[in-house]
């Protein structure tokens, strides 16, 4: 686990030290204390996740296919 801040962190980073906060708190060998602060960073961590996917959602596009089943350009994912 880092202490880096979450925000600094890229959505590999984030993801692989959310699942390390998971497997402590599975394991419940840690003092409440400490459970409390691994929640909380996991919580953050969670954010940083979502909001990593959404601006990579944000950026795919969807091919569009004209008539005759041939490629004409793209659409934004939602359209």
């Amino acid at each position: 686990m880092t202490d880096r801040p979450v925000e600094d962190l890229t959505f590999e980073e984030a993801l692989k030290e959310l699942e390390e906060v998971v497997g402590k708190l599975e394991r419940g060998d840690v003092a409440l204390e400490d459970s409390i602060a691994l929640y909380d960073r996991g919580a953050a961590l969670k954010k940083r996740c979502e909001s990593k996917l959404a601006e990579a959602e944000e950026k795919v596009a969807k091919i569009t296919l004209g008539g005759d089943g041939q490629p004409t350009g793209t659409a934004p994912l939602d359209d």
